[in-house]
């Protein structure tokens, strides 16, 4: 084993530990230190001087011995020395109580007379600042706000022996934050708050607070945003910082006034028409109000005002969208209710009544703007005529003619209803039909029409109508003639009432025939001795005709449909009267009057004829009436001849005629017309030839000719 070692030195400079020095033993390899507190005792092996007992109790009296050790064994304990732990460190509490101030306290250290505590910025800056002191606290004072500080303190016995130190890193609380800022975004209903970065200061608190509503911010940078804010409410705004120490003074509160909120209770009032009053409920913090009036054609007016209600101009027929907003220093208040409002529907305009009927009324008019519907009601008489529609007209029927009307065409629409307010038009209805009651004949053209009066204020026109053309008469009264009617028509009778209202509808039509037309032209033309041929043209409206001749002697008559008619019994040599009666369909009447007519003078008898010299012939016959003038007439092969007589006589003579050849004679007399008559009866004579002259001539007899 080897040698005992010899300890030089032995002390303590912590608690917990004795440090040994000695010198070294030859052979040894290790060593073993033992510290003895009564019956304990630790042991450590080191390796060489110096080497150290650790897991020792503060301020406690240890007994120290050291053996070498080789592989050989271990040598005997040396001599003990006697060595006293130092004081342990006072275990420190530390806290920053203000910016500016750091408390420093501890527990009572065992065996411990004073305590040395001492403080200096962590940075090296400024002074150290020292305290020794029999108390277990401590406050140091007058520090820098928010910054870093190395708090130092340790234990001395009786005897100074300082005892281990304890060694705690404490920064100050920061100091308020200063020049701490208020944006307030009114669109978003946040605020932005700032502020000057605080010395220290590791984050930052901000407190907005309105009521008992709190609302915080945390934030390491020198701003927060605060969102969610309500409308119309005042905030009080205060920034604290904060580091490890704690918070710092808050800052002086910030008055935060947000925007106004969107006014409610929003009416609108068409106080009379083309006026609207706006009015709402007032709003907290709302310093004044805009309200904005859009219609629907783009045009947007406003009211700027502090009270509660606004008047605008409106116009019909439009829609009107209102907003309203409050203000105050913060800005504008949020969007609130968008209130819409349709005014009544413009009232018709372009009035115009035409009427097509006494009893029925089409009325137009303009459209308007906003009418979804159109209401027109006639009111007058005993009762009211409704009409809906969608177009711009209406036709009212039924009405009562000759009736005065007020016609009231009001605008409607679904959203607002009918505009009451559109004034009446007044119309009369045109005249009642009249009704004709008779009519009579008053002359040859003449008609008088009567009617029944039903109408005031009216003119009535009576229509005569037909193929011949149209006639008119006019009269305020129940009456009138028509003048003028052509024979032979028929016509359709009608009136009609007029007033300023208008025409009435025709009355019904009364049929009218005019007696028919007497012939223009009538030609009597004598057939034979005793039958005379009457002809006419024909006379309008006539169906039948009755002709007559009369005179003294008797009269001839016939009844034809045909425009002429054959007379017999006609004595010759007579004047006659000639009359005429047209008959219509209907059995009209018209009797007409022509000139008279004569008869032709009688034909003569006893017709010869004489040799009269060499080559003559004496045609003889005996006269009706010896006023007559008589003509003889002889027609042969080789040629005609004729004479005529002096007045009175009964016979004439050819000086030269042919003989040899066979001759028709006629006599007759001499009409005014100057040819003679060829219905006379005509005798055959064969006149021979004696040598050069005439030689016998003889009868042969009457002819059968007939004149057509």
């Amino acid at each position: 084993a080897p040698d005992v070692p010899v300890i030089d030195q032995a002390y303590s400079k912590l608690s917990n530990s004795i440090t040994v020095e000695w010198r070294a033993v030859p052979g040894a390899t290790n060593y073993m230190l033992t510290a003895q507190d009564g019956d304990s005792f630790i042991e450590t092996i080191v390796k060489n001087s110096p080497g150290t007992v650790t897991g020792l109790k503060p301020a406690t009296l240890y007994r120290i011995t050291i053996r070498s050790i080789n592989s050989g064994g271990k040598s005997q304990p040396s001599p003990f020395r006697k060595v006293k732990t130092v004081l342990a460190a006072p275990i420190l509490s530390v806290h920053a109580p203000s910016c500016d101030s750091i408390a420093v306290s501890w527990k009572a250290v065992h065996m411990a007379a004073g305590f040395s505590v001492s403080l200096m910025r962590s940075d090296g800056l400024g002074r150290m600042l020292k305290e020794n002191t029999t108390n277990t606290s401590l406050i140091f004072t007058h520090l820098d706000p928010g910054t870093l500080y190395t708090i130092k303190a340790y234990a001395w016995n009786a005897n100074g022996m300082p005892g281990d130190d304890f060694t705690y890193n404490q920064r100050t609380s920061p100091n308020a934050p200063v020049d701490v800022k208020v944006a307030f975004n009114s669109g978003a209903l946040r605020a932005v708050v700032s502020w000057m970065p605080t010395e220290g200061a590791l984050t930052y608190s901000v407190t907005v607070s309105s009521g008992l509503l709190k609302l915080r911010c945390n934030t390491s940078s020198a701003s927060c945003i605060v969102p969610s804010l309500q409308c119309s409410s005042e905030y009080y705004v205060s920034v604290t910082a904060y580091n490890d120490a704690g918070p710092s003074k808050p800052t002086d509160a910030v008055s935060l006034k947000t925007i106004p909120c969107a006014p409610v209770n929003i009416s609108i009032e068409e106080d009379e028409p083309g006026h609207l009053l706006v009015s709402w409920s007032s709003v907290s913090f709302g310093h004044y109000y805009v309200v904005f009036v859009k219609s629907d054609d783009g045009l947007e007016v406003h009211c700027n005002t502090s009270y509660t209600q606004c008047h605008f101009q409106s116009d019909c027929g439009f829609t009107y969208f209102i907003s309203v907003f409050a203000y105050n220093k913060a800005g504008q208040s949020p969007l609130g209710d968008i209130l819409n409002y349709t005014t009544a529907p413009c009232c018709p305009t372009d009035f115009r009544a035409v009427f097509l009927s006494s009893d029925t009324v089409r009325v137009t008019w303009a459209p308007v703007r906003g009418a979804d519907l159109y209401e027109t009601r006639a009111a007058g008489g005993s009762g009211a005529v409704l009409c809906k529609d969608t177009a711009a007209a209406c036709t009212l029927s039924a009405l009562r003619c000759n009736t005065p009307y007020n016609i009231t065409v009001r605008s409607v629409s679904e959203a607002r209803g009918s505009n009451t307010s559109c004034a009446p038009q007044y119309v009369t209805t045109a005249p009642c039909s009249p009704e004709i009651k008779n009519i009579s004949k008053e002359g040859l053209s003449e008609i008088s029409v009567l009617w029944q009066s039903n109408n005031e204020e009216a003119v009535y026109v009576v229509t005569a109508r037909g193929e011949a053309g149209l006639w008119h008469c006019t009269s305020t009264g129940n009456s009138c003639t028509l003048m003028d009617l052509p024979c032979g028509s028929a016509f359709s009778v009608s009136a009609v009432a007029k007033s300023p209202a208008g025409q009435s509808l025709p009355s019904y039509s009364v049929p009218l025939e005019t007696a028919p037309c007497c012939p223009n032209d009538l030609i009597v033309t004598q057939v034979t001795q005793s039958v005379t041929n009457i002809s006419w043209s024909v006379g309008m409206g006539a169906q039948t005709y009755v002709t007559t001749l009369e005179s003294p002697k008797g009269e001839a008559k016939c009844h034809t449909l045909q425009n002429y008619c054959l007379l017999g019994c006609i004595t010759c040599g007579t004047n006659y009267t000639v009359s005429l009666r047209a008959i219509s369909e209907t059995g009209l009447t018209s009797s007409c009057t022509y000139q008279g007519y004569s008869s032709s003078a009688c034909c003569p008898s006893g017709v010869k004829l004489y040799r009269v010299g060499t080559n003559g012939i004496r045609v003889f016959w005996r006269a009706s009436d010896e006023t007559i003038n008589y003509h003889a007439h002889l027609r042969g092969s080789k040629g005609n001849f004729s004479c005529s007589p002096s007045s009175s006589l009964s016979h004439c003579d050819i000086t030269e005629i042919p003989c040899g050849d066979v001759y028709t004679v006629v006599v007759a007399p001499v009409t005014d017309k100057g040819p003679k008559l060829m219905f006379c009866p005509k005798k055959i004579y064969s006149v021979t030839c004696s040598g050069s002259s005439v030689g016998i001539v003889i009868y042969r007899g009457k002819s059968n000719a007939k004149h057509v």
